[in-house]
């Protein structure tokens, strides 16, 4: 609720209050001017219900619009690892809020976390770029116990890119400082001598699928490229398969990264587009074979599966 909207529904509800001769206004007034939210008028109810006088509907009426209005639209939900720790995120509680579906976490983040968790030495001392990372599940759970040397969490929209942030460092992952990062970036994620190699670089990068720059592409350098839940739209396939297809050719001579691709398949029509694009550009790919060790509580989704890209 905006502040002098509530001033004046708060105001409203004082002189209502001053009508109740039993009710030290003066004391409430001090409140008026100091106090904010709900616990005002949640005094001033209780005042007058001992005061045994009529209900004041405006009061009531204004308490249950700003109860309303202080209603949380995030939660924190605290995810186990095997090794004690816990991945702690701030998540939306819609599936859809600020116009993006990318701050709740999936089932495919989930699915793709439990397979890394499985197999460390595939991301351990190496350089991983993360595509949509959303919200941050995957990224931040491979970090805490794979050890990878560099960690670049990249998406999009603003809003993700502020909660992703947030929830990095509410997990004790210290940002790269904005200049810091470019050169991380620029130098191809190389790693100073006698670093802490408990704690990888950790960096977020704004990257928009389909004009990312060749620039960019060199500064990147991955040495794996991972992915969850991002094949759900057909219209951002084309820029995805686009993507990889840049990171094929812009390696010089050096060995192309390896890439997971997790999805949930709700729509096979979708998925099956997304694998004749693959095809298309001449992206090989091969379905890993499902993992049975359920780490984390949530609903198992039967068509979640692990595609393996040779780029």
């Amino acid at each position: 609720m905006a502040g002098p909207e509530l001033g004046l529904r708060f105001q409203r509800c004082f002189l209502a209050a001053r009508q109740l001769r039993a009710f030290p206004w003066l004391e409430l007034e001090h409140g008026l001017r100091t106090s904010r939210g709900s616990s005002l008028l949640l005094d001033i109810l209780h005042r007058h219900e001992s005061a045994v006088a009529e209900p004041l509907d405006e009061l009531y009426d204004a308490l249950g619009a700003i109860l309303n209005e202080e209603e949380s639209t995030h939660c924190y939900k605290h995810y186990l690892l095997p090794t004690g720790e816990c991945v702690t995120l701030s998540e939306s509680v819609a599936v859809i809020s600020e116009g993006t579906t990318g701050l709740v976490t999936w089932e495919a983040a989930l699915h793709l976390a439990e397979w890394a968790l499985q197999n460390p030495s595939g991301f351990r001392n190496r350089t991983v770029l993360e595509l949509g990372s959303g919200i941050g599940f995957t990224g931040i759970a491979i970090c805490k116990t794979c050890n990878p040397k560099t960690y670049i969490f990249s998406d999009y929209h603003h809003r993700v890119l502020q909660q992703l942030k947030q929830n990095i460092c509410l997990n004790g992952f210290v940002l790269e400082p904005e200049a810091a990062q470019h050169i991380q970036l620029e130098s191809g994620g190389q790693k100073a001598e006698g670093a802490n190699q408990q704690n990888p670089k950790v960096i977020v990068a704004e990257l928009e699928w389909g004009s990312v720059t060749e620039k960019q592409l060199l500064a990147l350098q991955p040495d794996v490229i991972i992915a969850a839940d991002v094949v759900y739209d057909p219209e951002i396939i084309g820029a995805l398969v686009g993507l990889l297809q840049q990171f094929s050719t812009s390696r010089a001579d050096r060995k192309p990264p390896e890439v997971y691709i997790a999805s949930t398949v709700r729509n096979p029509d979708t998925y099956h587009l997304f694998q004749a694009q693959l095809d298309k550009a001449g992206i090989g790919w091969q379905i890993i074979p499902a993992h049975s060790n359920h780490v984390f509580l949530c609903d198992v989704h039967p068509n979640v599966t692990i595609l393996q890209l040779f780029i």
